[in-house]
């Protein structure tokens, strides 16, 4: 039983009111921990503490904030599983290999985080009075509200606050209810690697009572979130009315094309590890696949085959893919989800079924109705569909055909054709020859549509949490 309090301005403690919820395990769904429930008045000190670390942060040398983040990647490379990987297994469902995974991405993530220090490049611009000068900087915004999901409860918190802090901004943390105590030892390492303790403050508990509190805060300069299109939509709304910066990745209904000159065995093997990694509870998941028809009908059986083979349940066992969703409800979406497209005669490729607790076998549906929810909403879950088309200009229209956009993926060896995908997909990303699931540090994640607003990571998360400033200079007499 682990027990953790709010950290602000550096010290750990209870919530005002006393209050505190559990943290149950998604694979034995039994409480792991306890943790306070954060509400208005804990927000207001976490902010509070913030602004001031605003002000000791931000007014640091770029050498001083770069080592910072370097002693935090370091500490994170040599002590990462120690600290995080017992966390990331029992508190969010990670298999091990995932959560190895995360642990080493995030030592990259601060490290690059570390480089946007010194990239935080103004600019001059030529005027017609010989006698001004004109200039822009790049200024931070000043306090980040940073909205963090439970599927990657390490990694995106890191993205989602490295960033910021290499731009000079302080954070306040509004962790998942379900995956707390990895942000509350996250938001220890900062500080021990010197961040000044009031510059991040994490406050637990549930989303009307804790996160509604913190993203329409007065003193808040800009918000970060990675969640669900419902979360970003009202968050998104806060922001406009109170005139401040939204970054907001969201949902997504990714689409695999697969062309004919793919061999298909290997198109299966790509497409499961696009869409089943972590239980399918990944954004970018390939969770609608495009056959083109020359090569649909081996696909399926290829697909089926690998999908029987994968090994499931066990979180602590190298060769097990993945685990449990992370709680019931997510089961129950998923499995309605399933039920809504067999009951209007979709074809069950295979899975459907509960193997254990919370994990669902892997399941693939063929050809469902278009206005199915599991070929519309995002299901986030171990679920795809698989539908066939006659050419490469209605694969790009089924791919075209949702309200998400924020990655794609297009399995073919022929680059013509995989650059016409590329181009004609209305997505964020796409990516030839790989699934819709990838990541880079440094690239521009982010989406269309439903998927969100924004990009995040490198220069382009600094672009997101600074602000330009035009200074003009009269040198004449």
């Amino acid at each position: 039983m682990i027990e953790r309090g709010l950290i602000i301005g550096g010290v750990e403690q209870p919530a005002v009111s006393g209050e505190a919820f559990d943290v149950l395990s998604p694979a034995t769904e039994d409480v792991m921990g306890r943790v306070p429930r954060g509400q208005a008045a804990d927000v207001d000190l976490a902010v509070a503490a913030a602004r001031k670390g605003f002000d000791q942060w931000h007014s640091l040398t770029p050498s001083a904030r770069e080592a910072v983040l370097l002693k935090a990647a370091d500490i994170m490379a040599t002590e990462g599983e120690q600290r995080y990987l017992d966390l990331l297994i029992d508190e969010s469902g990670s298999v091990i290999n995932k959560a190895r995974y995360e642990i080493m991405r995030t030592a990259d993530l601060l490290r690059a985080a570390a480089g946007e220090v010194r990239r935080l490049y103004g600019d001059t611009m030529p005027n017609d009075d010989p006698s001004k000068i004109s200039m822009v900087f790049r200024e931070p915004l000043g306090v980040v509200a940073s909205i963090v999901p439970y599927n990657a409860p390490l990694l995106l918190l890191t993205k989602m606050t490295a960033f910021p802090l290499a731009a000079g901004n302080s954070v306040v943390i509004k962790p998942s209810e379900e995956t707390p105590l990895i942000a509350i030892e996250y938001a220890k390492l900062l500080v021990e690697a010197g961040l000044p303790a009031q510059a991040i403050s994490v406050v637990t508990g549930f989303g009307a009572e804790c996160g509604a509190p913190l993203v329409s805060h007065d003193d808040i300069d800009a918000i970060a979130v990675t969640g669900s299109t419902a979360t970003g939509k009202a968050i998104g709304k806060v922001a406009v009315e109170k005139m401040r910066p939204a970054q907001l990745e969201l949902g997504g209904k990714s689409a695999l094309l697969v062309l004919n000159d793919f061999e298909a065995k290997e198109a299966a093997a790509i497409a499961i590890d696009g869409m089943f990694t972590h239980a399918g509870q990944i954004c970018m998941a390939n969770s609608r696949i495009v056959v083109e028809a020359g090569i649909y009908d081996e696909f399926i059986a290829e697909m089926k085959t690998a999908c029987e083979q994968l090994a499931i349940g066990d979180v602590r066992d190298t060769n097990t893919a993945y685990g449990p969703l992370i709680n019931r409800r997510a089961l129950e979406k998923v499995l309605e989800h399933i039920e809504d497209a067999k009951s209007r005669g979709t074809e069950l490729l295979t899975g459907g079924e509960v193997h254990d607790g919370l994990t669902l076998q892997p399941t693939v549906l063929l050809e469902p109705p278009r206005d199915a929810t599991a070929w519309c909403d995002e299901s986030f879950g171990p679920l795809t569909s698989v539908v066939k088309a006659k050419d490469l200009d209605e694969a790009i229209a089924l791919a075209n055909d949702s309200i998400f956009g924020l990655s794609a993926g297009v399995l073919t060896h022929n680059i013509k054709r995989g650059f016409k995908a590329a181009r004609e997909i209305r997505s964020g990303a796409v990516h030839i020859g790989m699934h819709s699931f990838q990541s880079n540090a440094m690239a521009p994640i982010g989406g269309l549509g439903d998927s969100g607003i924004g990009r995040s990571g490198g220069q382009f998360s600094t672009e997101e949490f600074t602000e330009l400033k035009w200074i003009s200079v009269e040198l004449g007499d």
